[in-house]
């Protein structure tokens, strides 16, 4: 069923657009080979890969979102170039992401904070919520802000830097004991560069191993976490 849905809309786009060429971007589960790459290359349409998240966030590291910026404004350079976009289950806050990263990036709107809103109230209502635990936006603003700001700095993306951790701050104690409380334990990841690619990532400070006992935070004593 699956494989005759996407031979449907390729043989549509075929028929609607017969001078134009297809590039299917595909925001992937895993790291094998999707049956969405599988399946259109076999119909005429250039296919690339990118995973759906990194780390568990629906980001990219700089240089695949750079990749995915130049890739698709070379691509509509060519006005007959048609391209697709595709999200396995679970990527379309990646894609939500990255459309407002190029709307930004060919400055088609203004507002970076405005573009990453208006493309996340295209999904259904309540669907980011489902599909992480967490909040994205805070951290797609700040990479979409990357974007914005790449004529700035003499190179983009910008180079690796050391970064200096003073200390954490949580505004507001998280009741996560049942008693209103919380002992948090902080465990700092950074990019392993002897991996394949580095993009892969290792623990580089665990607060467990620094202290023996965790101090319990409560509600009712606490207004802020500090670590």
């Amino acid at each position: 069923m699956y494989q005759l849905y996407l031979r449907q809309i390729l043989s549509d786009l075929h028929e609607d657009f017969p001078e134009s060429s297809f590039l299917a971007l595909n925001f992937r589960d895993g790291d094998s080979r999707s049956r969405f790459s599988r399946l259109l290359c076999g119909l005429d349409a250039i296919v690339i890969d990118y995973p759906k998240q990194y780390e568990g966030c629906p980001l990219l590291p700089l240089s695949l979102l750079h990749h995915f910026l130049r890739l698709c404004d070379t691509c509509l350079a060519d006005p007959a170039a048609v391209i697709l976009f595709h999200c396995e289950r679970g990527g379309w806050p990646l894609l939500a992401f990255l459309l407002a990263a190029f709307l930004v990036f060919r400055k088609a709107q203004s507002g970076e904070r405005k573009i990453l809103e208006m493309v996340h109230r295209e999904a259904p209502k309540g669907l980011l919520q489902l599909l992480s635990a967490l909040n994205p936006m805070p951290s797609q603003l700040r990479y979409v802000q990357y974007v914005a700001r790449r004529n700035i700095g003499a190179e983009w993306p910008p180079p690796e830097r050391a970064l200096s951790l003073d200390c954490v701050i949580l505004r507001g104690v998280p009741g996560f004991d049942g008693g209103n409380g919380c002992r948090p334990l902080f465990r700092i990841f950074g990019r392993n560069l002897l991996s394949k690619g580095g993009l892969s990532t290792r623990m580089i400070y665990n607060m467990h191993k620094k202290k023996k006992t965790l101090r319990h935070y409560r509600q009712v004593v606490c207004v802020c976490v500090n670590g």
